[in-house]
């Protein structure tokens, strides 16, 4: 019998973490347009500054990469979050009448600081398996929240349904593609020790995932923020 793709096995590991996501009251408001959009708006500070940690994970990826085609691909998703991305969640911003000087300015949330450190950590500290598998429940987990809900029909709310239709799209389940193919070829490479290290890191960041669902819902900070 064939083994199956290692991605898949990463999968089902966290396949209740994944699942908690779908079910989260913050994922179900977007879908349904019912999420209070201060809670949107929060979110989308905050994953503003997630953004700005996830392109730095994705330039030391391109930094360590063995191959020059891997390499040339980390560079070319860090130069889209930083361009495209953002550019989405300033347009988001501005529609709450947040400056992009606020967004700068913004402190990231408990949630948002363990989790981007935990990315950047393992970039710089991590083998390339580890990498990688850190940074894929962040785009095969959007691209499967984003198919899911465009399938059940677009929210009235156009900014919900903007955030959905950029999610959805094909050129985001490419993404998710790629990422879980590099994960299937090292995770192919490593021996037992480094598929259990690969593991462990993409549990990590799948229950990173629904924290920061759950940050967004209950408009987390700090206490003395």
């Amino acid at each position: 019998m064939a083994r199956s793709a290692f991605s898949e096995e990463l999968r089902a590991a966290a396949s209740d973490l994944w699942e908690a996501q779908h079910a989260h009251p913050f994922v179900c408001g977007i879908g349904d347009g019912s999420l209070p959009v201060e809670r949107f708006a929060h979110y989308v500070r905050q994953d503003y500054l997630f953004l700005v940690e996830y392109a730095r994970m994705l330039a030391l990826g391109a930094a360590r990469a063995t191959d020059v085609e891997t390499m040339r691909r980390f560079a070319e998703l860090a130069q889209a979050i930083l361009g495209e991305e953002m550019e989405l969640h300033r347009a988001f911003a501005r529609d709450f009448g947040i400056s992009e000087a606020e967004l700068e300015a913004e402190a990231a949330a408990p949630a948002t600081q363990a989790y981007t450190d935990f990315l950047v950590r393992t970039a710089a500290l991590g083998d390339e398996g580890e990498l990688a598998a850190a940074l894929l429940p962040c785009m095969w987990g959007y691209a499967e929240l984003g198919q899911r809900l465009a399938a059940a029909g677009a929210p009235a709310d156009e900014r919900y349904a903007r955030w959905i239709e950029m999610y959805a799209s094909p050129e985001f389940d490419e993404l998710a593609v790629w990422c879980r193919g590099l994960v299937d070829r090292l995770g192919d490479a490593a021996d037992d020790a480094g598929r259990a290290r690969m593991t462990r890191a993409f549990v990590t960041c799948s229950r990173y995932e629904l924290a920061f669902w759950e940050m967004g819902w209950t408009l987390e900070r700090w206490p003395d923020a």
